[in-house]
């Protein structure tokens, strides 16, 4: 969180940026890494279920998960693993969801992207096609009926959220009810494999605002100072009053929609364009040239992420899964209330 940043270091605007820029691309790299260290766990046949990377989207991602504080409420989705990282989850709690370990979060239970921390403001995802935006708003309705002030929800969707119903409905509903949502939608081109002039006639996304009274925002989403600058105002005037706020990024998924799709259907045009741009590349490049990080530095870092990843991996796959026949596969917020639990 940028807050946790800023206050650990409490120094001149210049330097604050060169702290917050590192501590992005810190854990913009170890969302990389992990999300490659997952990918060759899922071709080995380790990981069941699906496994799908962020590559393209940290910058944008980062930033959300950065520029929340504690409190605040945050709906990830499956390409959000830098932002999932900045907002405060560790590379541990990823391992053992990806690798059904009964001692995360979820116990195994709940596949390996259906992960969160509820009572921490940190929600596991319903949906990737615009569910999660209603429950923030859910969240963010429970805390003004308790008076609770100064916190914000983030949602992020994907362009093909956009045509859905649910989209249109919460939008709605937090412009009539002025909520501090802050809204995130990352136009990478392509709803799985349907290309955007397939899914909506408008020219750009950031026109569907206007219908629901809601400020709205674009940015280059490969760009990191850009996103962080974009998306840290919206948090801002959100939390200020200023009702939602969306935010449209324009980028690339530089992978499949998932490790299984080959991802052969891109436009190879797009790749040579500069949404297809990589952010870890482009960020990286920037902070070289501002002198913020040495090579070496950026050297050492990577090995130091990796070793962290691989010693967690190594700790989970010697951790148990659920046990069926012991196993109490009730809610494990609700589980007090069965009759007859004695797991309290």
């Amino acid at each position: 969180m940028l807050q946790t940043v800023l206050d650990a270091s409490p120094r001149t605007d210049a330097a604050a940026a060169q702290d917050v820029h590192v501590a992005a691309y810190r854990f913009m790299l170890l969302a990389r890494l992990l999300d490659d260290k997952f990918a060759a766990l899922y071709r080995a046949g380790k990981i069941h279920g699906g496994v799908f990377l962020g590559r393209g989207q940290e910058a944008l991602s980062v930033s959300v998960g950065i520029s929340l504080k504690k409190g605040d409420v945050f709906a990830p989705l499956i390409r959000d693993a830098a932002g999932r990282l900045a907002f405060g989850e560790t590379v541990l709690d990823a391992v053992r969801t990806y690798l059904g370990s009964s001692l995360g979060p979820m116990r195994g239970r709940d596949g390996n992207v259906h992960r969160g921390k509820p009572q921490e403001g940190y929600l596991p995802m319903v949906s990737h096609l615009g569910a999660m935006i209603s429950v923030v708003n859910g969240v963010l309705f429970a805390r003004r009926y308790k008076k609770i002030s100064g916190t914000v929800g983030a949602a992020c969707v994907g362009e093909g959220a956009t045509s859905t119903g649910a989209f249109h409905e919460a939008l709605n509903q937090a412009g009539v009810e002025k909520l501090p949502l802050i809204l995130i939608v990352a136009n990478n081109q392509y709803a799985y494999s349907t290309p955007t002039h397939f899914q909506f006639a408008c020219d750009s996304l950031a026109d569907k605002a206007a219908g629901y009274g809601v400020e709205v925002q674009t940015v280059d989403g490969t760009d990191l100072g850009a996103c962080l600058k974009v998306v840290g105002e919206a948090v801002a005037r959100a939390r200020r009053g200023g009702g939602p706020q969306l935010v449209v990024a324009e980028l690339l998924r530089l992978c499949g929609h998932g490790e299984h799709d080959p991802n052969d259907y891109i436009d190879p045009k797009l790749w040579e364009s500069p949404l297809g741009r990589d952010c870890l590349k482009v960020a990286e490049e920037y902070l070289l040239r501002q002198k913020w990080m040495a090579p070496s530095r950026v050297a050492i870092l990577r090995n130091e992420i990796i070793r962290e990843i691989e010693e967690a991996v190594a700790q989970v796959q010697r951790e148990p899964a659920p046990d069926p026949f012991v196993e109490q596969w009730h809610s494990i917020a609700t589980g007090h209330l069965n009759e007859g639990n004695e797991e309290r």
